[in-house]
């Protein structure tokens, strides 16, 4: 079985809600949550103009590879009224794949760790609450590490 870590996010619309139905999607299509973090709400990070988010990460176990989990999640998004419009514009879901087991994947559609996960604290926050220990496997330190080393300023509280 595969560790998969996933960063959930909302900034439209009824956020706690979209966050609770990705989580009964990814239940569905992928495997059901092992651990879930508390929900933290967080200043936009990319495009700060945008409305806060609502942020939590959760671990799941299973034996999807991890292209099959990122074609499940852009569909989950998709059904749940996701639109690309610009880049770190404001969404209903976003979906995103931290870590898959401790593997390094680097291909044009598909980053694992993703390539962003150490410079945000919307990310480590919850993060580092469920998994402290996890350890990076291209900085080979933990995720508390990380997040105790970041430069990322934006607030970030937990609900």
């Amino acid at each position: 079985m595969n560790s998969v870590f996933l960063l959930l996010g909302s900034n439209l619309g009824d956020r706690k809600m979209f966050l609770q139905q990705a989580i009964m999607h990814i239940a569905y299509d992928i495997a059901p949550t092992v651990v879930t973090s508390s929900v933290y709400e967080t200043q936009s990070w990319g495009k700060t103009d945008e409305p806060d988010y609502l942020n939590m990460v959760v671990e799941l176990t299973t034996d999807l590879s991890a292209r099959i989990i990122l074609d499940k999640i852009l569909s989950i998004e998709q059904i749940m009224g996701r639109e690309r419009d610009e880049k770190w514009g404001s969404r209903i879901i976003d979906i995103d794949i931290l870590y898959y087991n401790h593997d390094i994947i680097d291909e044009p559609t598909l980053q694992i760790p993703h390539p962003h996960l150490h410079k945000r604290r919307f990310t480590l926050e919850p993060l580092a609450e469920i998994a402290p220990n996890f350890i990076h496997p291209q900085f080979n330190k933990t995720n508390l590490q990380l997040k105790n080393e970041l430069r990322d300023s934006l607030i970030v509280k937990k609900l």
